[in-house]
């Protein structure tokens, strides 16, 4: 019985102790919670959780905004990249069509590049009211020698140094039979390195001077490239429109209209 009584008071002191533990560690945690939340009774949860989450959405927004933009961004590099790559490979599937082209109607011993140029002139005045001057021998050798330096450069793709070389042709032989071919050449130069504004000009000379030359309806589909690169819609779609009513069921009508597919639906009216 002795042994029992002790076990007893030991069990007693034990949960005694055990109790006071826990009645000191709620009045530590009861202390605690007051003096973070001396105003209330019951700990309230963070007070800046709202603000946070509202945070986290606004920068999802903005994520998600910055998202389209890139997307958009990514669309229009696509186009450009479409259209730059069209562009070079109608040039440089044009150059080669001149440049295998063998006439035959010419008699001259220069370079089938050159020769095949000359052609369009041979057959048609390059300006009915004023007829080319009469050139010497010398004279045609230094012009036909410029022009297939400046077309060599145009096919190696070296499209700085051929824009100065038919430029400076074009004022050396302002009378050449090559000048349609040179002014048609500068501005694909110009074009090819997205110089649109000199080589808007250079076609539109080229329209100007020479309107009856093989190449001027080219030049006019150039022309209206050159405007919608240039975003003058209202002048673009006048030009294709132009081009498909001169040339109704060929294939420059057909790119005429595929054309106008660059051209915003709302923009290109008055």
């Amino acid at each position: 019985m002795v042994f029992d009584a002790r076990k007893s008071r030991t069990f007693v002191m034990i949960m005694a102790a055990s109790a006071a533990m826990i009645v000191a560690g709620a009045g530590i945690s009861t202390a605690s919670a007051q003096d973070a939340y001396p105003d209330s009774s019951v700990a309230p949860p963070p007070s800046n959780s709202l603000a946070l989450v509202n945070q986290i959405q606004a920068m999802r927004d903005q994520m998600q905004q910055m998202q389209g933009q890139i997307e958009e961004l990514q669309h229009q590099i696509r186009q450009f990249q479409q259209t730059a790559k069209d562009q070079y490979i109608d040039l440089d599937s044009r150059v080669g069509k001149l440049e295998h082209a063998q006439p035959a109607t010419s008699t001259s011993s220069a370079a089938p590049i050159a020769a095949a140029a000359a052609v369009p002139a041979a057959s048609a005045p390059p300006n009915t009211s004023s007829p080319a001057k009469p050139a010497s021998p010398a004279d045609q050798a230094a012009a036909q020698a410029d022009f297939d330096a400046a077309f060599k450069s145009l096919r190696a793709g070296n499209y700085v140094d051929s824009a100065r070389g038919f430029r400076a042709f074009i004022d050396r032989y302002p009378d050449s039979t090559l000048a349609p071919n040179a002014y048609y050449w500068l501005g694909s130069s110009y074009q090819v390195t997205q110089n649109y504004k000199p080589a808007l000009t250079a076609f539109e000379t080229l329209l100007r001077k020479y309107p009856d030359d093989s190449k001027a309806a080219e030049a006019q589909l150039r022309v209206a490239d050159c405007q919608i690169a240039l975003k003058d819609f209202v002048a673009a779609r006048a030009t294709l429109q132009a081009v498909i009513k001169a040339h109704p069921g060929t294939p420059l009508e057909k790119r005429a209209r595929d054309r106008m597919n660059d051209i915003p639906p709302s923009a290109g009216t008055k």
